[in-house]
C-alpha cells in the first residue's frame, strides 16, 4: 500500500459534518490527495484556496527564515486573499 492509498483510507473525520453541517474546511485533505497524485485542476475544484493557502505557508517559512522587511505586510494580503476565497467558496456551496 503507498502513501497516498494510506491517506485516502485515512482520512481524519470532520466533527461538523458529523453533526451535518458543512464547514469552511471541508475538502482540504482530498484536495491535498489530488495535489500528490498530481490532478491539479480537482485539487482546485476540490477546494479552491489550496493553491493560494500553500504559497502563504511556504511565504510563512522563508519569512521566517529570512524575516523580510515587509514579509508582515504580504502575509496580512495573503491571509485576507485565502480568507476571501474560503468564504466565498463556503458561501457558493451551501446555497
Amino acid at each position: 500500500m503507498g502513501f497516498i492509498s494510506f491517506l485516502e483510507k485515512n482520512l481524519l473525520s470532520c466533527q461538523w459534518q458529523k453533526a451535518g453541517v458543512e464547514c469552511t474546511g471541508c475538502g482540504t485533505q482530498r484536495a491535498i490527495i489530488h495535489l500528490l497524485k498530481g490532478e491539479f485542476v480537482e485539487a482546485f475544484n476540490t477546494y479552491p484556496a489550496i493553491y493560494t493557502l500553500i504559497i502563504m505557508f511556504v511565504f510563512l517559512g522563508f519569512h521566517l527564515k529570512f524575516n523580510f522587511t515587509k514579509g508582515h505586510k504580504i502575509l496580512l494580503w495573503l491571509f485576507i486573499i485565502n480568507l476571501t476565497i474560503i468564504i466565498t467558496h463556503y458561501i457558493i456551496k451551501i446555497t
